[in-house]
């Protein structure tokens, strides 16, 4: 039986690279196309993604999705025969930068995946899957299930709700919706990375790291690679079309179940500034994420230049909605219901280290942090 045909939208980030990875390691395509603004030689890849890049079925091509023509010419099929189509399409490009303008947010999220949507419906692919965002709703009590109220509290996640909804208005669109909620493992430079480094300069610095907030705040996470496994499982089941899914782990994380990992990894201290503290850097919330990202820049910029690390895609700058009280807090009893089985249930300190331990081989974090 033939292997699908798969195009992966937005290949050259975080989740596309290690889905790339992930079909050509376990032989689950027939041919694959990558489609990112980005070339693999400029993104950052790691020996292994690079290799998987380099592989005779994986075809590249730069697209900027939101332009509608250039969308069109991303999923063209060169040298297809009679029939021929992308099986699955797996769109995991969009604009996930914080701090942005709505009119970027407008193009880059909710313009990009509509034109995607469309020309998957032109193209007749068999299924569509839109990777959206866990931060729907702040919720400390109750795990939120998929049909929670919708009040996003990011700009990336009150335009992945417009998406959301919009889907459902494209005619005979077979789509599936993941819901992501912070996103580690190797590779990973803004979803966890920022307070790994932040830890390691509070080891430099020899002091405590405290927190806004309290250690109680829900930040729950997934591993990347339960991100591709949970695709591939969701793409062969029809009981999943037009159904909106939670991908997480079991590890119902907190700012404390991370914050603790971090300190065992590096030696260091935790502490929390609480709620009440916390709540008077609102009156001016813009200037207090200043005055903290300030304080982290200088040493980062120093450790690195300490080791040699001459040039580095990583900054332990973090924009204010990373710092608001919300919690990120989600069920995964449906993906589980689909029969998926998670390969890590659990952060760990393995696995935080896997990141820290890839970034030094490729010269991108101060090897001495770990020593």
């Amino acid at each position: 039986m033939a292997k699908p045909n798969v195009l992966v939208l937005g290949g050259c980030g975080f989740i596309g690279r290690h889905l790339v990875d992930h079909l050509v390691t376990n032989n689950l395509a027939g041919r694959i196309k990558v489609v990112d603004k980005t070339p693999p030689l400029m993104a950052w890849l790691n020996t292994r993604h690079s290799q998987a890049f380099a592989n005779e079925r994986v075809e590249f091509a730069s697209a900027n999705l939101i332009n509608p023509a250039s969308c069109q010419n991303a999923f063209r099929m060169d040298g297809a025969v009679e029939g021929e189509c992308w099986d699955y399409v797996i769109n995991c490009a969009a604009e996930t930068k914080p701090g942005q303008t709505d009119p970027v947010y407008q193009e880059g999220i909710l313009k990009l995946s509509l034109n995607c949507a469309t020309e998957a419906v032109k193209h007749k692919a068999k299924r569509y899957i839109e990777l959206s965002t866990g931060s729907m709703c702040s919720d400390e009590k109750v795990p939120q299930k998929e049909d929670c109220p919708v009040e996003p509290w990011t700009m990336v996640g009150k335009y992945k709700a417009k998406v959301e909804e919009e889907l459902k208005n494209v005619k005979d669109l077979p789509f599936t919706i993941l819901r992501i909620p912070i996103c580690y493992g190797v590779g990973d430079r803004k979803g966890l990375t920022p307070r790994i480094i932040i830890a390691g300069i509070y080891k430099h610095l020899g002091e405590t790291m405290k927190l806004l907030w309290t250690g109680t705040m829900k930040m729950n996470v997934v591993h990347v690679d339960d991100v591709c496994g949970s695709i591939w499982a969701i793409l062969q089941t029809d009981r999943t079309l037009h159904e909106t899914i939670n991908v997480c782990d079991d590890s119902n994380a907190t700012q404390a179940t991370i914050s603790e990992l971090l300190a065992d990894m590096f030696c260091i201290n935790i502490d929390y500034w609480g709620v009440t503290m916390s709540n008077m850097t609102k009156l001016d919330m813009a200037g207090a994420i200043e005055e903290i990202n300030d304080r982290h820049l200088g040493p980062w910029a120093e450790l690195c230049q300490q080791d040699g690390v001459q040039n580095t895609p990583l900054t332990p700058y973090m924009d204010q909605e990373l710092l608001l009280h919300k919690h990120l807090h989600l069920s995964n009893e449906k993906l589980k219901s689909y029969g998926y089985s998670l390969r890590h249930p659990l952060i760990t300190r393995e696995l935080l280290e896997e990141i820290v331990q890839d970034f030094i081989e490729m010269n991108h974090f101060p090897r001495t942090l770990l020593l």
